[in-house]
């Protein structure tokens, strides 16, 4: 696909080249022509022909050519504001005039590069169909000037009758030939601005149809999000709920395994040993007391009670000392590892994990003896939990192990059961912070 802005700029500049070579072409004729009348000693008959005296033949390429200079000088610049170009066009006109008054009107094709380069910074039409008027009109006021002050001018021609019939045709034809191509540049380049804008706004009107396009697609997109932004919604009022109700049965089976087993030990002790009952039923109460907390601050959507107060491996200690305290059961807990720098949901997994497993181990299993290691290895933290109750040849999922799964799944952890000598958990929990360090 063509170019036309760059192939425009590329005709201004043939332009602007084209006039210089122009000027220079008529100056270097003009002064040659002074320059042998004055030789021959001819000036006598030259000056009768004409009514006012020209400048000295060496005078005129140096004077044309520096004002022509000056022209593409403030042509050049750029980054004017419009009343600053308009500032710049006059002085343009003004120079363009004095260029052509000074050769004898014998070319006035300089005015169409001025047109040309203000066409070029006049990027409204509404303001260029009054530039080209005015310039048709200057160029009318050109033609008029010479036909009022024909005597008065000294034209190419008068200068070239220093020459035979045969030369004078040859430099009235080069001036002819020069005047037309510049004509047939200046409209090629009219052409190519024309075009360029014209490919411009095609542009323009390809970018707006893209952008309705884009917009009907984003409206769609939004659409479709809205939808999926209600079915996020749906899902995580399912997620909460699940979430509430695994909270609500760990604390509730913790707390009422520990009341139940506590209970029935208190059955034993009450007839034999009243003191020690007593001080089993204060265990008791405590149990059951912190369980009405945990399940209340389960509901309210809030962590364990002793994850807010402890950090994570104390809060581990303080629920297997009451666990150990109400059950009489003996739970041997052995920590290999800070637990630190885990996230709060990390942390509610670990604790859930522990005492879900320590109230299984007592509540279906029998157990008196628990043994909890937690290490660290290969970039998982480990927890172990083996009891020495009566295990589970077939395993089924209830309730606290299926969230327990579900729990580490979350976490991308992995969970192992094993019921056929007592009962054994084998929790893995990915460790994604600094406590790989540890």
């Amino acid at each position: 696909m063509l170019d036309y802005k760059k192939d425009s700029k590329l005709a201004l500049l043939i332009l602007k080249n084209l006039n210089f070579l122009i000027l220079l072409y008529v100056t270097c004729v003009i002064s040659y022509c002074l320059k042998g009348i004055i030789h021959e000693s001819s000036g006598l008959s030259f000056i009768n022909k004409i009514t006012n005296l020209p400048l000295a033949y060496w005078k005129f390429p140096i004077i044309i050519i520096s004002l022509y200079i000056s022209e593409l000088f403030l042509m050049s610049l750029n980054k004017l504001n419009m009343f600053q170009n308009i500032i710049r066009l006059c002085f343009e006109i003004i120079i363009t005039f004095l260029i052509v008054y000074l050769i004898g009107f014998s070319y006035t094709g300089i005015i169409l590069l001025v047109l040309a380069v203000s066409i070029d910074f006049i990027p409204k039409f509404k303001w260029r169909v009054p530039l080209l008027i005015g310039f048709c009109l200057i160029y009318l006021v050109s033609e008029y000037i010479i036909l009022s002050l024909n005597s008065e001018i000294i034209t190419f021609n008068v200068f070239i009758e220093y020459f035979q019939n045969d030369t004078r045709l040859i430099l009235t034809g080069i001036l002819n030939i020069l005047s037309s191509l510049n004509l047939l540049i200046f409209l090629i380049y009219i052409i190519l601005v024309v075009r360029s804008e014209y490919d411009e706004k095609e542009y323009i009107l390809s970018l707006n149809e893209k952008l309705n396009n884009a917009n009907e697609e984003l409206q769609e997109a939004n659409t479709q999000l809205e939808e999926y932004s209600k079915e996020i919604v749906k899902m995580t009022e399912t997620r909460e709920r699940n979430r509430l109700a695994r909270e609500i049965h760990d604390t509730l089976g913790h707390t009422l395994t520990g009341i139940i087993t506590g209970l029935e030990a208190c059955t034993a002790l009450i007839d034999v040993a009243p003191e020690a009952t007593k001080i089993q039923l204060k265990s008791i109460i405590e149990v059951a007391s912190q369980g009405m907390t945990d399940v209340r601050r389960s509901v309210s959507a809030l962590r364990p009670d002793r994850l807010d107060k402890f950090d994570l491996k104390k809060a581990i200690i303080k629920m297997v000392s009451e666990m150990r305290d109400v059950t009489n059961a003996d739970i041997n807990l052995e920590i290999n590892s800070e637990l630190k720098n885990f996230s709060n949901e990390e942390e509610d997994v670990i604790f859930r994990i522990i005492q879900e497993s320590i109230t299984n181990s007592i509540r279906h299993g029998k157990a008196d003896q628990i043994n909890i290691v937690i290490d660290t290895q290969n970039n998982y933290l480990q927890i172990n939990i083996k009891d020495n109750g009566i295990g589970c040849k077939k395993i089924e999922k209830g309730f606290g192990l299926h969230h327990m799964q579900e729990r580490l799944n979350l976490l991308k952890g992995q969970l192992y059961f094993n019921g056929d000598n007592g009962f054994l958990v084998n929790a893995k929990v990915p460790i994604r912070m600094a406590e790989a360090d540890t």
